[in-house]
This record gives C-alpha cells, sequence and structure tokens, in this order.
C-alpha cells in the first residue's frame, strides 16, 4: 500500500491508495437503477481477473486487448492487466452491426499494431469477435471475462513508473488510427494537471465535494483518463452510464448529474447539442443542475452556437454559463493540453475570414468568423505555433500548433516514421491549425482536412456549422470536403438526411445557405443516416469519406436482420474455433 503523503506512481498505486477510501464507482442501469462498487472491490475483481490472465498466459509486458462495455467488468480487467504488469488495449466494441466488415478489418488492424496477446472481453460481444481475432491471430486466442480461470490468485507485478501503462489508439480523423504508448508517468501526469486545475477554481471544503458522471466510453481518452483515472487518483465517486443509453435517451445524462449531485462531467460537442435539441421538456421535470460546476467541452472542435444553446435552454434548471469549459486535447498527450477558465463564462471572439483564409492572420472583426477561445496550456504544458518550415510564428499568426509536456507520448509502437514525423525535439506536432490571441488558443481546423478553394483556405468545421442550420439535416451529420478536378478543388458537401425535406429540397436549402453565409459554391450530395464513416470516438472521418466517394462505395449500413446475425455470429464461433486449435 503507497503512503498517503506520497502521490502514487503507478495505475496499479493509485488503485490501491483508492481502494483505502469508502469512495466507488456507480453503473447506472437502462431502468437508471443504479449499483455501487467501492475501490476496494473493484482492486478485488482486478485481482481475480488478473488470476485468470495468468492462467491465460498473460505476462508481464504482454499487451491484453480489451472490447468491454462500460461495466465492472472493464475497470477490473483495466487493472487486472496492471496488476500483472501487462498493457492494457482499450478498443471499442462492435456497435454498429450494419458495419461489421468495417468494424472486423478495423479492430483486427489495431490488435496487430497493438501486439496484442489475448483479447478479454464479455460472452455477449464475443460472439461477434472472432473474425477480428482471428484475422489479427492472437495467440492467446479471445475470452470472455465469466470463463477465465481464477482459481489461483496472480502475484501482483509493480511496474517503473516509465514502464507502459496502456496503449489508446489516436482517433483516426485523418488516417488509420495509431497505437499511443502511455507511461505511468505520463498518465498521472496529466491526471493531476487536469485535477490541479479544476481544484483551483472549486476547491474541495465543507460545502463542496466532487463527484463525477459520464456517459463516455472507457475506451475513450476522455472516458478512461478524464473521468475514470481522475476519479481513481483523487479518489472521488464516480457516476458511469453506457454510451448508448445517453445516445438514445440524453435527458438521462442531465437526470444522472442531478441526481447524484454531479460536480464534474465532459463529453464531446455533439453530445451538448444532443441534449439542447432533443430532450422533451418532460423529460426534465424537477431536474436541479446547479450541482454541476465543471462541464468540460472537448475531444472534437467546440462550437459557439452549441455553447449558447445549451446555456439557454438548461439555464431555467440551475445550469450556470460559467460551468460549460471549452478545453483541447489529443490522444498523443494523454488527453488535456489547454483549458479556458474553469471559474469563468465561456469566451468567443470573431476575426476576418478573408484575413484568416487568405493571409493567417487573426485580425479581430465584428463581423467575422466566430471561433471559441480554448485557453492556456495546463501545468506543466507549453504551446507554440509554426510555419511550414516550423519557424515559430509570432502571435495572431495561423500556423500549426505544437505541443510540449509531461505527458507527451514516447511515440507510436512499432511506427518510427510516424513518430518521427509528429514528435521532434520534444515538441509534438499536434495536426492542428490555429493561433494564439491574448494568451489564449483559438483552432481553426485540421491540417489535412483544410479545403482550398480559390486560393482560401477553410476548415471544414465552418461550412459543416452553417449546413447544420438547415432544416431537415441530421446536425453533426455532415462532411465538407475539398475535390480535385480539372479546374481546380471544388467544394463537396455530403450531408446525412434527417426529418424533414425531400432529398431534392434539402440539397437546395444547403447549397443556398452556403452561397448565402460564405459566397461559396458546392456539390451537395444528400446521404441516408449513418452512411458517413466515423472513428470510434464518433467523429466523422472525412479522407474515408471523400475516399469512397470517389469510389462509389459511399452507402448506408445495411439492414442487420435476424439471419443477418445470426450468420455473422455462427461465422465467428468458427472463427475462434480455428483460433483456439491454431486452424
Amino acid at each position: 500500500m503507497p503512503s498517503a503523503d506520497l502521490p502514487a506512481a503507478t495505475l496499479g498505486a493509485a488503485l490501491a491508495r483508492a481502494a483505502a477510501s469508502p469512495r466507488g464507482v456507480r453503473f447506472v442501469a437502462a431502468d437508471e437503477a443504479a449499483t455501487f462498487f467501492t475501490y476496494q472491490q473493484i482492486a478485488d475483481r482486478a485481482a481475480a481477473i488478473a488470476g485468470g490472465l495468468r492462467a491465460a498466459g498473460v505476462e508481464a509486458g504482454d499487451s491484453v486487448a480489451l472490447v468491454l462495455p462500460t461495466s465492472v467488468d472493464f475497470l477490473g480487467a483495466f487493472f487486472a492487466a496492471s496488476w500483472l504488469g501487462a498493457v492494457p488495449v482499450p478498443l471499442y466494441p462492435p456497435v454498429r452491426l450494419g458495419r461489421l466488415e468495417e468494424y472486423h478489418a478495423r479492430t483486427a488492424a489495431m490488435l496487430r499494431a497493438s501486439r496484442a496477446r489475448l483479447v478479454l472481453t464479455d460472452g455477449r460481444i464475443r460472439r461477434l469477435l472472432g473474425e477480428a481475432a482471428w484475422r489479427a491471430r492472437v495467440p492467446l486466442g479471445c475470452h470472455a471475462v465469466t470463463e477465465l480461470d481464477a482459481r489461483l490468485p496472480a502475484e501482483r507485478v509493480e511496474p517503473q513508473a516509465d514502464a507502459p501503462a496502456f496503449i489508446q489508439f489516436s482517433s483516426g480523423t485523418t488516417s488509420a488510427p495509431k497505437p499511443v504508448v502511455l507511461t505511468h508517468r505520463q498518465v498521472l501526469a496529466n491526471v493531476r494537471a487536469i485535477l490541479g486545475a479544476i481544484m483551483a477554481a472549486h476547491p474541495e471544503g465543507p460545502e463542496l465535494t466532487h463527484a463525477g458522471v459520464s456517459w463516455l466510453p472507457l475506451y475513450h481518452d476522455m472516458g478512461l483518463v478524464g473521468c475514470v483515472l481522475t476519479a481513481v487518483d483523487h479518489p472521488g465517486d464516480l457516476t458511469l452510464i453506457p454510451p448508448e443509453l445517453f445516445l438514445a435517451r440524453p435527458a438521462l445524462w442531465l437526470r444522472t448529474i442531478a441526481r447524484y449531485r454531479g460536480t464534474i462531467s465532459p463529453a464531446p460537442n455533439f453530445a451538448y447539442a444532443l441534449c439542447a435539441d432533443r430532450i422533451a421538456e418532460q423529460e426534465l421535470a424537477g431536474l436541479d443542475l446547479s450541482c454541476w460546476r465543471v462541464a468540460l467541452n472537448g475531444a472534437e472542435p467546440v462550437t459557439p452556437a452549441v455553447l449558447r444553446r445549451f446555456v439557454d435552454r438548461f439555464a431555467p434548471f440551475g445550469l450556470r454559463r460559467e460551468t460549460l469549459t471549452p478545453v483541447y486535447g489529443l490522444a498523443e498527450a494523454a488527453l488535456a493540453v489547454t483549458f479556458s477558465p474553469v471559474d469563468q463564462p465561456f469566451a468567443t471572439a470573431r476575426f476576418a475570414r478573408q484575413a484568416l483564409s487568405e493571409a493567417g492572420v487573426a485580425r479581430p472583426a465584428a463581423d467575422g468568423v466566430e471561433l471559441v477561445n480554448l485557453g492556456r496550456p495546463l501545468a506543466g504544458f507549453a504551446l507554440r505555433v509554426v510555419d511550414e518550415q516550423d519557424e515559430p510564428l509570432p502571435a495572431g499568426r495561423l500556423g500549426r500548433v505544437l505541443i510540449r509536456g509531461p505527458s507527451l507520448m514516447d511515440g507510436y509502437l512499432d511506427q518510427p516514421a510516424a513518430t518521427a514525423a509528429t514528435l521532434r525535439d520534444g515538441w509534438l506536432d499536434s495536426g492542428d491549425l490555429g493561433f494564439v490571441h491574448q494568451g489564449d488558443l483559438f483552432l481553426y481546423g485540421r491540417a489535412k482536412d483544410v479545403i482550398v478553394i480559390r486560393g482560401r483556405n477553410w476548415a471544414p468545421q465552418e461550412i459543416e456549422q452553417v449546413v447544420d442550420e438547415v432544416n431537415g439535416v441530421r446536425r453533426g451529420c455532415s462532411a465538407a470536403l475539398g475535390v480535385v478536378e480539372r479546374d481546380g478543388e471544388q467544394l463537396v458537401v455530403l450531408v446525412e438526411r434527417g426529418r424533414g425535406p425531400a432529398e431534392t429540397d434539402l440539397a437546395l436549402q444547403v447549397r443556398r445557405r452556403i452561397v448565402a453565409r460564405l459566397g461559396l459554391t458546392a456539390r451537395v450530395e444528400v446521404l441516408a443516416p449513418g452512411t458517413l464513416p466515423r472513428t470510434s470516438s464518433g467523429k466523422i472521418r472525412r479522407a474515408d469519406a471523400g475516399a469512397q466517394l470517389a469510389a462509389g462505395t459511399l452507402s448506408a449500413p445495411a439492414p442487420v436482420g435476424l439471419l443477418r446475425l445470426v450468420r455473422a455470429m455462427a461465422g465467428s464461433s468458427l472463427k475462434l474455433w480455428r483460433l483456439a486449435h491454431g486452424r
């Protein structure tokens, strides 16, 4: 047991410290009933699972892929791998059944890239995992947690602080997801920078004890590092909602915050939009959000209109404007890099569109493009903005954002070329375009996504935000692309339809709105819901969407009937048998 006076040096030591407290994790079910596990109970479960992993052949240094839903078994399995000195690799379950072939291909690639020796899942998911595990030829096979032989306890291995703590994958919005290796020291540095920023603004005392609430997937950095590991290291109570429940019933998130008096609850931008637009008034009866102090908004572009809609909608229920906190981070830095002021209302600024897109100069203008202030680096972190020759740019100039700090990865596993392209002289190239204005960071888009039309640079998010204003469009479900044709680069906008006008009317309305707001002409393709390819965290993969459009393969997910599902499970069972028997 680590000394109570010293910070834990590893994730396992952090859990051991938390186990001495009465705190723990609550899991909310579909009927809104909740089951609470103390950190001691989670540690006991981790020890039992570690025994099963040891019996299955897992050794220190092995990568163990975790394909599990939000559950106590995920937490037990994650810390069980750490117990053995192994390296957990959280991966996403097959949630889009109409995209199973794509899921198998991407998951097999991630299993290979992470050197997974064993896949750990549950009985339900295992029925569909055989294909991916077999393609990757996972040496120790694919096992359900409940099927492990946990009769013999495993001796705990305490790794060094600079040993790998886990592998998480980059988002994969502009390229294939890459395996980010993070050490215990790096992860805990980020966790403590996050906690430090929150506690400085909202210190605990007789009137305030922090508690977290999250629906974020546990295979995603914001859910794992930002919620679970911060709660363990604190330690504090955490309430978890399965992400599929939130997507089906977004009011459940807000009701859970109110019911368990959550003070900290982060989410990406789309979640705030979903709540503002789709929650019915009758679902909010008796809701009191006055307990909510910190609503971090990050992991994807933060839009001013969504922030305002969310505050306007829920201010009558006690939500403070200063609760919404735009932030910036990325998987290669464990999670967080900048926070806007945690105890102040969010801020935006407008910049002349032409100066920004043509000259790369951020010139304030009352009628310009509105961007969200993402704040300043957390303690120990630094930013700089550079040009294409890596020369530093002054404040107010648009360029690539570089990051330095204590939680930067050492590199991508087995990908030296990608590592060298991303890490240079202690600085990490984020791939994002941005600038510093009055000391604060503003982002303009991803460098690889920038669209060049008649010599002007356009961030796709700026175009997509305009598209979201059109009735009949699924908000957050469009992709602006630059397609090179004989006469230069043309703007193509892919739009998933929602409820509303017919396809021809919708395309016309989108074109008109883009011309009126931005002065751009565009080819608009209206798509069925669910057509656009997405990352595991829900971000649209623009490059893949463009490639599929060019190849004529961009199509809606295939309907998933009972017969197709049975065939998929039968095929998975056969592949699991072949994997187990070396066939």
